[in-house]
């Protein structure tokens, strides 16, 4: 049977495609069509990038060892960042690619002296669709923040519980550690109680003994 292909083979080749098509759009394309396609591009590698960091994350949790589940799980919430980061940088990059295009098209039409009123009203409707893209790229990069600075705070978050995590255990540690101490105590001084019991109980048989033999002793005198 052969070899389970590793996620991160596929998850790393979607993330080069991705990033080569972001520098397609940062070059400026020619027209508002061959951006239309790129941007298509990268949504269908956006998908398809969260899908191999899915599959990541999902062998990483069928993972045996603990020391490799944790490592590929890192290893997915680092590539879960790095597409966020990645949009960012693709809703800007097309904000800017869209504005240059109209003003090359604004530039274009009004190079001549003799402009036609169909052609004004063709700007007019550009300026005005190239408006609310941009709005919608700055609303796009707003959310995109606000995802950032929520991850962030989950982030500070599950710190500040691994912080209250290990005091509590130091504290508990120090409550063991007392109560080891506490009884080693009690049991050296039982060990020295008892040892001085064993010497009382030697030192009374030795002086029973003493004095058995000192009346049997007397009895036996006279018959001699």
């Amino acid at each position: 049977m052969a070899a389970p292909t590793d996620p991160r083979v596929p998850l790393i080749r979607s993330d080069l495609e991705l990033k080569a098509f972001i520098r397609d759009i940062r070059k400026f394309p020619e027209s508002h069509e061959e951006l239309m396609d790129l941007n298509s591009k990268v949504k269908e590698k956006i998908t398809e990038l969260r899908l191999r960091i899915q599959d990541l994350e999902q062998t990483g949790k069928e993972q045996d060892k603990e020391s490799e589940r944790l490592a590929m799980l890192s290893e997915a919430e680092g590539y879960r960042k790095q597409l966020l980061r990645d949009q960012t940088t693709w809703r800007k990059a097309n904000l800017a690619c869209r504005m240059a295009i109209d003003r090359r098209q604004q530039e274009e039409l009004f190079r001549g002296s003799d402009v036609p009123l169909r052609l004004r009203k063709m700007t007019k409707a550009s300026v005005a669709q190239t408006a609310g893209h941009m709005t919608e790229c700055l609303m796009s990069v707003t959310r995109m923040m606000s995802q950032q600075v929520k991850m962030s705070e989950e982030t500070i978050g599950t710190l500040a519980t691994s912080s209250r995590i290990l005091t509590e255990t130091n504290e508990e540690f120090k409550s063991v550690t007392g109560a080891l101490h506490l009884v080693t105590n009690l049991l050296t001084r039982c060990s020295q109680q008892d040892l001085i019991d064993g010497l009382q109980i030697l030192l009374a048989l030795l002086l029973f003994l003493a004095t058995v033999l000192y009346i049997l002793k007397k009895r036996l005198t006279p018959l001699s």
